[in-house]
This record gives structure tokens, sequence and C-alpha cells, in this order.
């Protein structure tokens, strides 16, 4: 009879010699039995302990003593906990999103379960709802928070495409929830802007000068077509009815003529038919595409976006005050200052900053009231005196006001004409203008001047250069950690609440880990209580 062989392993930790290694032995019984010489039976049993290595593998036949519950899926520190508890603090229907009722056939995804899902997919850099389709079905999180439903992205889709403004307005909620919990301040802000590529390419676009060309082009072959029928005509050889060739080309005219019309209506010599709403920009690629510009205020204590907005303007110029009055809606005030770079440089802007009362730091780039290295008669050489209200030349000629007019760069404003330009004895070495010497200024120039003096205290220099570490992580965020150089969807409403959706993670994210500590508890409808530090 074959000798019965059992197998026993388990694993131990018996005292060792080598403090701190774990050791693993197996057991290996066996038994046998044998007869005596009086015919009776004798069973043994052999047992040795041998050492076997430790190394864990997946047992794909383990079963559950009892169900897996979902909620213990995910950790107590989880971000997709936070973002549960963010939207089911929300009053989703007094924010305007569509809420649906199935009166008859399938139920409907409800519109929380679906916010949930956008947000948490935005903060793990998954923004297609192809992508967030898959994510439902192989994210922990995001089983976490859909219950292990998988809405497909058409539900996904619609439920974006229905609800842009209700999305932009989940970014004015977590601004609210910050200034409850008193997460940002109104000391000192950062604005600023990047170019990001259009989701429609640079193929199929219109270009004015191309245009134009080709229609000088088919001109010229249309009269010379007529010329010939013309002379046909003559010599009786031809029919009154119109050539094709010249048919199909008087269409095609027609045509570049109606796209031209539609260029000057929008104000632009670059169009994108597919995309009309994008603008010809230098994006971040460093070459020129069809793109927005993507503008942010951020505030010094805690990085915290709190205004956002994007336009189809190229330059940021006009885009000061308009960002600050939108601090102004969010929090009730404007910072005392608001810092911006030298793309904002503006004199009308900085009047209309002085004229509402904010606080503004602009870089004007490097000033000095003389160039050594220039001639006698430089523009940074006259002086204006503001109470005559003239300018002053380098020997003390006054030029007088003589018109407003505007510029080479198409800005208003303020020209002054010297008088005694005839008894001058360096008139052409100053000017070789027959009429005399001609000074600009902006009409908004004693703004200007107002903002330079205010840059000659030490304060505000130091204040100035903070600029980049206040605003700059803001768009390295969005473009290194979240990977997003390119709109994903086309027209200008729809990458306004895709910016709100990325802006609103950058503060989710902040926010995340004040509520991992403790301080930032989300109550019922969006009321925040600050827990004090022990």
């Amino acid at each position: 009879m074959p000798a019965a062989v059992a197998r026993v392993s388990h694993s131990a930790s018996p005292p060792d010699v080598r403090k701190g290694f774990r050791v693993c032995l197996k057991t290996i019984c066996k038994r046998s039995e044998s007869y005596d010489g009086d015919g009776s039976k004798e069973r043994s049993v052999d047992c040795r302990i041998e050492g076997m290595s430790y190394e864990k593998r997946a047992d794909y036949s383990e079963r559950f003593l009892f169900p897996p519950s979902v909620e213990d899926w995910v950790g107590p520190d989880h971000p997709a906990r936070f973002i549960r508890e963010f939207v089911d603090a929300l009053d989703l229907r007094g924010l305007g999103f569509r809420m649906r009722v199935a009166e008859e056939g399938r139920p409907n995804y409800a519109s929380d379960m679906l916010l949930k899902v956008w947000l948490y997919g935005y903060l793990m850099r998954i923004r297609s709802s192809r992508g967030l389709e898959r994510g439902c079905r192989e994210n922990v999180g995001l089983i976490w928070l859909t219950g292990m439903n998988e809405p497909d992205h058409n539900t996904l889709w619609r439920f974006f495409n229905e609800n842009k403004r209700a999305l932009r307005n989940i970014f004015r909620q977590v601004i609210r929830v910050a200034v409850k919990a008193e997460l940002i301040g109104l000391v000192l802000h950062a604005v600023d802007g990047t170019k990001i590529a259009a989701r429609a390419g640079a193929r199929g676009a219109l270009h004015k000068a191309d245009l134009e060309k080709a229609l000088r082009k088919l001109d010229e072959n249309v009269e010379e077509v007529i010329s010939k029928v013309e002379a046909a005509e003559a010599d009786e050889q031809g029919e009154y009815r119109l050539p094709e060739e010249l048919r199909e080309r008087g269409q095609l005219r027609e045509r570049i003529r109606a796209a031209l019309t539609e260029m000057e209506a929008a104000g632009t010599k670059d169009f994108q038919p597919q995309e009309s709403d994008a603008r010809m920009m230098k994006c971040g690629s460093g070459r020129k595409e069809f793109g927005y510009n993507a503008q942010a205020v951020a505030d010094s204590e805690n990085g915290l976006i709190i205004a956002a907005e994007v336009v189809n303007e190229a330059d940021d110029h006009g885009l000061l005050v308009p960002m600050v009055e939108k601090v102004e809606v969010e929090l009730g005030l404007a910072a005392e200052e608001t810092l911006a770079d030298g793309g904002y440089r503006s004199a009308a802007e900085l009047r209309r900053a002085e004229d509402r009362g904010y606080g503004v730091l602009v870089a004007l780039g490097r000033q000095r009231e003389v160039i050594p290295e220039a001639d006698e008669y430089h523009p940074s050489k006259f002086r204006y005196d503001q109470e005559l209200d003239q300018c002053v030349c380098p020997r003390g000629e006054a030029l007088r006001f003589e018109r407003e007019g505007m510029s080479h760069n198409k800005y208003p404003v303020r020209i002054f004409r010297c008088q005694s330009y005839k008894e001058c004895p360096v008139r052409w070495q100053c000017s070789r203008d027959k009429r005399g010497r001609k000074i600009e200024l902006s009409v908004h120039h004693g703004s200007l001047m107002r903002q330079r003096e205010k840059q000659r205290l030490p304060q505000k220099q130091a204040a100035l250069r903070r600029r980049p570490g206040i605003i700059e992580p803001v768009f390295g965020h969005i473009k290194q950690a979240m990977g997003f150089r390119r709109w994903t969807v086309g027209g200008l409403e729809g990458v306004r609440t895709q910016w709100s959706l990325l802006c609103t993670t950058v503060n989710l994210s902040k926010l995340h880990k004040f509520w991992l500590s403790g301080r930032l508890v989300l109550k019922a409808a969006n009321q925040p209580m600050i827990v004090p530090y022990a």
C-alpha cells in the first residue's frame, strides 16, 4: 500500500537571530503504516519543517465570506470621497442644472452622479466622454462614485452640452466655499493669460490675403473669357449662352466674396469655417494657430483661482479691468493690489482702473526718463507740464496742445506742436517736419505717469516681483500636471465651460488638502465650517 503524504503549509514568525527578517516555513508530514511479527499494525507520522520563499500571488479562486460593500472600495482620504461630499452639498436645481424625470422607459442617470463623474474625471486627467465611459468600468474612483453604474459617452456628453452655464456656476460655488472658509485673501492678486490652440486646426482655414489674390486672378480670367466670347460673337461663331467655364468661375467668385464679407464682419484676416469663434494667435507652440485666450486671477494666500474667462482676442491690452471686475463680483471687493505683466500695459485701462478705484500694478518695462544713447532731442527728453498742459523741449521751448488724433497703433493721442520752430536754431536737428516738431502723448498720459511714480516705491516693486510666483504655477499645473494643451470642445461657450471646469478642479485639488487636514468641513447647503488647529 503506497504511503500517503499530507502537506500542511503555514507561515510562522519565530524569533530569528537576524532581526528584521520574516521567516516563512512549511511543514511536511509523512504518515506510514507497518506490521510487526505478531501481525499488529503500527502507524507513525514523520514531520519535518523546511523553509520556503515568501511570495505573494493572486488567488483567483478566493471567495469572500461576506459580500463586499461598495462603500469600502476607496479609503477615507480618497479624492472621490471629497468630490462626493462637495457635490452632495450643492443645490443643483438652484444652479441651473437640468433635472430629468423619466416617466416611462429606462430610468435616467441622476445629474449629481454625472457631475461627480465629470469633476473627478477632470481631476484625474480624463476629459473626453469616451474616456469617462471607460473609466466608469475600470477606474475604482469612478466605479465608486457611480455605484457600479456605467453611463455611456452619449449620456455624459449630453449632460455636458445641456448644462454649460450651470457647469460654469460650479466654479463660483467653489470660490464661495473657499471665501467662507477664509482661504482667500484680499491683499494681493495676480492676473495673467495663456493662449491655447483651438480644437480645429489650420486645414480648411481661409486667409484674406489668399482670397483677395484668388479673386484678382479670377477677375482676370473672367475678363479673358469674356473677351473671347465677344470676339466669337463678332465673327458669328459663338452662342449667346454663357459659357460653362464662365458660369463656374462666376460661382467661385461669389463664394470668395461671401467669405471676404464674413471675415470683414468678424473683424479678422484669418477665418476657420469649422470654428468661427477661434482667432489666429501665437499659442504655446510658439507659432501662430487658431486658438483662444484663457485668463485667470489667482490669490497670493493659497494660490486659488478666483476669476476665470476665455476670450478670442489675441492680446491682453483691454482685459485688466474686466478681470478685476470679475473678482469684485465673486468676492464683493477687489484686492488692494492686482498685479499684471507688460501684456496688460494700456494707458486707457490704467485710467479705467483709477476711475473705479482699483489698485493695480502693471509692469511697464524698463522705463528711463533720459536715454543717453539717443540723440539730444529724443522724445524721452521732452517734459510734460500738467499745470500748463504743454510739453517742454530740452531748450525750454513750449509745445502747445494742437489737437487729438490717432497714433500709428490706432490709439487715441493728444498732439503737441512747437510754435517757435521758425526761429529755432536747431529746427532741422530736432525734426524734419516742415510744420515744426510734434509730440504725441496718450490721452491717458497722466494715469501712465502716476503708475510709474507708484512703482518707484520699494514695497510696490517687491510686490510686483511676486507676480510670477502667484499666477504662473496655475498655468503650469493646468498645462504640465494636467496635460492640457489644446481645447477638446469647440465654440466660445464650449471653451469657456471647459476652462471653468479646469479651474474648478485646480481649486478642488487645493481644497482637498484642507479637507484632509480637517480645516474644511462641508455641510448641507454648501456651508463650510472652519475647524481651528489643535
